[in-house]
């Protein structure tokens, strides 16, 4: 099993501590969000991760890899954008990725500012089960979180009928973080769906056009995800892993 993480963000939204210093870089209780992921992903069986960076933090990205024995199996794959105003957006950037990794497995697909509460290895194992593309869904019942989210409607057998990204008005309490897992079958459809149009940026975009096509169908979990999205979500996250690491 493969996995691409989206790490070439620029997060202005953290600005100052992110204007030197990639996001996933930052730590946390000690241990950098991207360590925290990268150990989520082996654990669940994840045998090759890509990471997808800027060319502006690219370097610091090699600098972690090179740092410990331990990341020798992550790849580092430096997109070429330089400024929020030429990025690929997160889109194009799984397709630069399939690019270069190739589409000849199945792959998890993460991005690199959310850390998940709960083990990774039964959302792997469901997608190897069900054989379809699949998503994770959670039930939150704060309708200011779900205008912030991939909101999803589901049917008996788990199945996608509709995705909304970040929609005004939610048809129902099933949020999706960024985390999925895609057959081989469907990583051509990538490059399809950009070259028709596709908007390059939040992966729920994707998912939204890919589900009247292809089954998709959701693992619901238990648990917290904790999205890294303003200096005040990582200061918050930062103060619970102190008092729970």
């Amino acid at each position: 099993m493969r996995a691409v993480v989206l790490a070439a963000g620029y997060a202005t939204r953290l600005y100052p501590l992110t204007r030197d210093r990639a996001k996933p870089l930052l730590p946390v209780g000690g241990v950098t969000i991207l360590d925290r992921l990268v150990t989520a992903l082996a654990g669940a069986g994840v045998e090759e991760i890509a990471v997808v960076a800027n060319h502006r933090f690219a370097p610091q990205f090699e600098e972690w890899r090179a740092a410990a024995p331990a990341r020798a199996a992550v790849q580092i794959l430096d997109d070429g954008t330089t400024s929020e105003e030429n990025r690929l957006g997160a889109v194009g950037d799984l397709r630069f990725a399939l690019g270069r990794i190739g589409v000849a497995s199945d792959l998890v697909v993460a991005a690199a500012d959310n850390l998940f509460g709960f083990s990774l290895g039964p959302f792997v194992e469901f997608f190897r089960r069900a054989g379809t593309d699949c998503i994770t869904v959670h039930h939150e019942r704060d309708p200011a979180r779900l205008a912030r989210t991939g909101v999803v409607e589901i049917d008996a057998s788990r199945r996608v009928l509709r995705f909304e990204e970040k929609p005004a008005r939610p048809r129902s309490t099933y949020a999706c973080p960024p985390l999925y897992a895609f057959t081989r079958a469907t990583l051509p459809l990538v490059p399809e769906y950009l070259a028709s149009g596709g908007n390059p940026d939040a992966p729920g975009h994707f998912i939204a056009w890919l589900c009247p096509r292809r089954p998709v169908h959701t693992f619901v979990f238990e648990g917290e995800v904790f999205d890294i999205g303003t200096l005040e979500s990582y200061r918050a996250l930062c103060r619970r892993f102190e008092a729970n690491p």
